[in-house]
């Protein structure tokens, strides 16, 4: 077996930072997030397959847990915390978990990522079975906080997958689904927020949309699900009703809207 080789902490390519012009910091940094949509692109067939097996669960009435620390873990947040306004979908249905709980949300808490059994106890504050999916994201591979919970799940059956920016990690190989998307040294050296954060960012996209799209929280390109949270989106909302059911008048479709509480349902009443 190969070494591993952290290539998130390998030298950044560019020198002298703290010379360039702004201009120049800036094209740099563009440059190198142009890459990043290529190298996931490599990884599609594996990202397939991932949401593929996260799907069958929610299906069968599971749920889904991101697990992380640092970045990782505030990205798994944002990207589930979006799901119940985005689909409708309920609280809890897609869960973003990170190490050293909320207050690590906006204030760093370096260290709690090297705890091996906490990431299986936030878990289980949550009740997880056999039945839910977990996923791991840690730009290194090597969070312990991450692989401890994704050994655990292991050991009581329960699915899993990862997002690493390195290949051949622990975390890779405590995982079901591995997604190994290489997006080589940051400009700032091992400074994984960058591209292995942009990375990260949008391979959670792909997740949770194709995976609410599976699920029938989308009709044609619209959110016809969405909590109608502020105007907004009830503004949305009245105008995708309207066109919809082909109804001209706005003040009629949004009574009939703010009546049912979505789109879909108020189509639905229409129909019938």
């Amino acid at each position: 077996m190969s070494e591993f080789v952290r290539v998130t902490e390998q030298p950044s390519p560019y020198r002298h930072l703290e010379k360039m012009p702004i201009l120049e910091i800036i094209t740099s940094i563009n440059n190198e997030d142009k890459t990043v949509a290529y190298a996931i692109e490599k990884k599609l067939p594996e990202i397939e397959k991932l949401i593929a097996a996260i799907t069958d669960k929610m299906l069968a009435g599971g749920r889904l847990f991101y697990v992380g620390a640092g970045t990782s873990g505030r990205l798994g947040i944002l990207d589930a915390s979006e799901c119940p306004p985005t689909y409708g979908v309920p609280f809890g249905m897609v869960t973003g978990i990170i190490a050293g709980g909320d207050a690590a949300i906006v204030k760093s808490i370096e260290d709690a990522e090297d705890d091996t059994l906490q990431g299986w106890l936030d878990l289980q504050q949550h009740r997880i079975s056999d039945k839910d999916f977990v996923l791991g994201i840690a730009a290194s591979g090597t969070t312990p906080y991450v692989i401890g919970a994704l050994k655990q799940c292991k050991s009581h059956d329960i699915e899993t997958g990862c997002i690493v920016s390195n290949e051949g990690s622990p975390l890779a190989a405590a995982a079901d689904h591995k997604i190994e998307v290489v997006v080589g040294p940051e400009l700032v050296t091992g400074s994984s927020r960058m591209k292995s954060g942009t990375m990260q960012k949008m391979v959670l996209n792909m997740i949770s949309t194709a995976v609410m799209i599976q699920l029938g929280r989308v009709e044609d390109n619209r959110m016809v699900n969405m909590q109608l949270n502020n105007e907004k989106l009830v503004d949305r909302g009245v105008h995708m009703l309207m066109e919809k059911i082909n109804m001209p008048d706005y003040e009629a479709a949004k009574k009939l809207l703010l009546q049912h509480g979505t789109v879909k349902k108020a189509m639905e009443a229409v129909k019938k």
